[in-house]
């Protein structure tokens, strides 16, 4: 299994500068608040020359990441603009400066994709390390209006950020395909994409769904449903194919109409589950390929006189919060997507600054065992 690959060394990055985004733009800052000694609007580049021991040119070269300044002038001037409260006028920085200290975050244009909990735990990740590191945020959804207009490119050749992180967005979505030559700075996030040309970081979807299944199989199940979505995702594909596999293993040959689609929604995994229970009522487990899906299996099958997980077993694919305090507490597969959020800015980072081996990182994942899924029925 593919380990997350770990960068012990960090390069500074904390140099702050800004642009102005279009109207249309989310902005998501950071702290820029300094234990200044000296008010900063009275404290000049010139002055923090002299006190650091250094030119004004050197300075300047610091404030833009010049890499031709050695790691202990770099260090020393960062320490008295620090100390001296010396803030740079950002907007000329950014218009002279290589990079604009600025990411973007690209969305579908889903419904609700902002109150998401999926989309929140991996941007709260990208947020946070993006500040730390300097960064702002640009939050940009990727509707059909925007990518015929080629707005994905205009951000980079307007100069609006270094570069983009591509969140929800599948081999559907070929748009993709414009950044596989890397001329513009992006990484996948949470997906794989053709014949893994672009650069990606995601969380280890085939690991996730043994755990779940070698569960599920322990348990007795062998009618086992399955409610998926976007099989047009190679990640999804990874949790159809352990799904089909380890029935196989046990000599059971799953049927077609044992999966159904339950388009990654609470009403899609309601829908989903009452077909599955009124084509097979023999069925005892639904695997979900996420935790909404398995909720609304969960609400339409108590609502309908089953017992979970005396009658039937529910798995999830997520563990967002909240589960634990669910009614039954749902087993689930967990996904560390605040974890990924921060690998995947630090992993643009890192190709705007240069990096050029092609990005692939693979988290971990593991099954969490709750209320939801018990002994198959015909065992007890």
């Amino acid at each position: 299994m593919p380990i997350k690959n770990k960068n012990n060394g960090e390069t500074d990055l904390s140099t702050k500068s800004e642009i102005i985004p279009s109207s249309n733009q989310i902005v998501v800052g950071f702290d820029q608040s300094s234990t200044a000694v000296k008010p900063a609007e009275k404290v000049s580049i010139r002055e923090v020359a002299k006190q650091a021991g250094v030119s004004v040119a050197t300075v300047s070269m610091v404030l833009n990441d010049n890499p031709r300044i050695s790691r202990a002038t770099q260090l020393r001037v960062q320490k008295m603009i620090e100390r001296m409260g010396y803030r740079p006028n950002r907007l000329a920085q950014s218009l002279s400066s290589k990079y604009t200290q600025v990411i973007a975050v690209m969305l579908p244009p889903l419904r609700h994709a902002f109150a998401d909990a999926y989309f929140g735990e991996l941007i709260s990740g990208i947020a946070d390390r993006a500040g730390k590191l300097g960064h702002k945020m640009l939050i940009e959804q990727a509707k059909p209006q925007y990518i015929r207009e080629s707005k994905h490119i205009e951000l980079y050749e307007r100069r609006f950020v270094d570069g983009v992180l591509c969140l929800g967005f599948n081999e559907k979505h070929t748009f993709l395909s414009d950044f596989a030559h890397r001329e513009y700075p992006m990484v996948l996030v949470d997906n794989r994409f053709g014949n893994d040309t672009l650069d990606c970081v995601h969380c280890d979807y085939r690991l996730g769904s043994q755990q779940a299944m070698n569960c599920l199989l322990q348990l007795g199940h062998r009618i086992v449903g399955m409610i998926y979505a976007a099989p047009e995702s190679p990640t999804s594909r990874d949790v159809i194919d352990v799904y089909t596999s380890k029935l196989k293993e046990v000599g059971v040959i799953p049927q077609e109409s044992w999966r159904v689609d339950g388009l990654f929604t609470d009403e899609g995994g309601a829908a989903a589950a009452e077909q599955l229970i009124k084509t097979h009522p023999q069925m005892t487990a639904i695997l979900c390929g996420n935790d909404k899906m398995a909720l609304g299996a969960i609400r339409y099958l108590i609502q309908h006189g089953y017992r979970v997980p005396q009658d039937i077993s529910v798995v999830g694919f997520d563990d967002i919060q909240h589960l634990a305090y669910a009614n039954p507490s749902l087993t689930t597969v967990h996904l560390p997507l605040y974890e990924l959020g921060i690998l995947a800015c630090e992993r643009l980072i890192e190709r705007i600054r240069g990096k050029v081996e092609r990005i692939h990182d693979i988290l971990p994942t593991h099954l969490v065992l709750r209320e939801s899924t018990g002994i198959a029925r015909h065992h007890h």
